[in-house]
């Protein structure tokens, strides 16, 4: 434990989001270098493919995701399926004197029409594959030719316009900008708090029962001039309860605390057990909830006598009494309250609409039943037609 206590919960606090840092600034510095390495932005964003580059000087280049414009496409007559559906269409044509394979997407081609005479794609250059080897092979022997003589016209790649997945892509895109603001906000908050401890949630929760400010001061105060008891990183005050540990900090008037317990935590490996951990749970009023991990029994156990000997309505172990005991205190947070009520609100409409769905289907029911009814007595009885109908009617 510390000697000196001075501004010892500031400092706590900066060092807990100085250390936070770290992870957000790591995977933004990854997503930039994956956004610039794997030319992630060409697949939001594709090159266009000049007419005088062939598809292998592009592939080379790093350009993988292209628009081009093509023209004069013939169908082989192959496609290409996935899980048995259909989900391209094989296509040739000429290209700067480069014969090329091109794979079109069922909307592209019409689902397979003989010819196209031009056509606009996005798609990606790809590097002949099992399936592509398959395809020259059948297609030289369609045209009775030798397939190295194929491959000597065909390029080695191909662009496929299925590869180019523009839901996947807006996915990734989306993935990508949410968890980057994400780790931007974490960045920005982390270095907010650090320079104004004041601000960080943990005295902000003091909020709710008055000046953050000033109790983080008196709270400073007290523990600068030591604090009654120490452990860790629990400390009490004459008026605080105090954590300062690596998972978090935290402030809490004495006089606010209305429920404390511990909750074992048995640590094991496959079948070995190797540690026992004990987290001290905080009930205040105003909602608050404080948990105090990994910490030793003794520790919690000094932690629990002091706070209930310094507060005596302070309710103390974990039990079905305390917990109704607490409910009722706390009563139902105002947010709470309002979804609850809205929800109510939502299911009275339903359910006189599910009643009056029912009424009414009865209804029609009856009105089969007498129908029926009506048919099979009319060859028989003309007045009983009549009062079946007069029954009908009264409904």
């Amino acid at each position: 434990m510390p000697e000196n206590y001075d501004h010892y919960i500031s400092k706590n606090i900066k060092a807990f989001y100085k250390r936070r840092l770290a992870a957000p600034i790591i995977y933004l510095i990854v997503l930039i270098l994956a956004w610039h390495f794997f030319s992630l932005s060409a697949v939001f964003s594709p090159d266009i493919l000049p007419d005088d580059t062939s598809l292998e000087t592009a592939f080379r280049g790093g350009k993988q995701y292209i628009s081009t414009t093509l023209s004069d496409l013939k169908f082989t007559g192959y496609t290409q399926s996935i899980f048995g559906h259909t989900n391209g269409y094989y296509y040739y044509t000429m290209r700067d004197e480069e014969c090329i394979i091109v794979l079109l997407s069922p909307n592209t081609s019409e689902e397979g029409l003989p010819s196209i005479e031009e056509v606009t794609i996005k798609g990606k250059i790809s590097k002949g594959n099992e399936n592509f080897d398959t395809l020259l092979s059948n297609l030289s022997t369609d045209l009775t030719w030798t397939e190295n003589g194929i491959r000597n016209k065909v390029s080695s790649y191909y662009i496929s316009e299925p590869g180019f997945n523009h839901v996947g892509n807006w996915i990734l895109f989306a993935a990508i900008f949410i968890t980057g603001i994400y780790a931007l906000l974490c960045i920005v908050l982390s270095i907010i708090y650090m320079f104004f401890p004041v601000l960080s949630p943990a005295c902000q929760d003091l909020a709710l029962f008055g000046n953050p400010k000033k109790m983080l001061e008196q709270a400073e105060e007290e523990l600068a001039t030591l604090p009654q008891l120490a452990t860790e990183d629990m400390f009490i005050t004459e008026h605080f309860f105090i954590e300062t540990s690596v998972y978090g900090n935290a402030i809490v008037p004495i006089d606010e605390i209305i429920w404390i317990y511990k909750y074992s935590t048995l640590h094991k490996f496959f079948w070995y057990h190797f540690s026992i951990s004990y987290t001290l749970h905080i009930s205040a009023n105003k909602h608050l909830y404080i948990q105090c991990p990994k910490n030793i029994k003794s520790d919690i156990d000094g932690i629990i006598d002091y706070l209930s000997e310094a507060n005596h309505d302070i309710l103390v172990g974990f039990n079905e009494k305390n917990r109704l005991k607490v409910q009722e205190i706390q009563g139902t947070p105002m947010h709470f309250e309002k979804f609850i009520a809205f929800l109510n609100k939502r299911a009275e409409p339903a359910a006189t609409l599910e009643h009056s769905s029912g009424i009414r289907a009865e209804h029609r029911k009856l009105k089969r039943e007498c129908f029926i009814y009506k048919i099979h007595i009319v060859k028989k009885n003309r007045i009983s037609t009549l009062m079946c109908g007069s029954f009908y009617d009264k409904l």
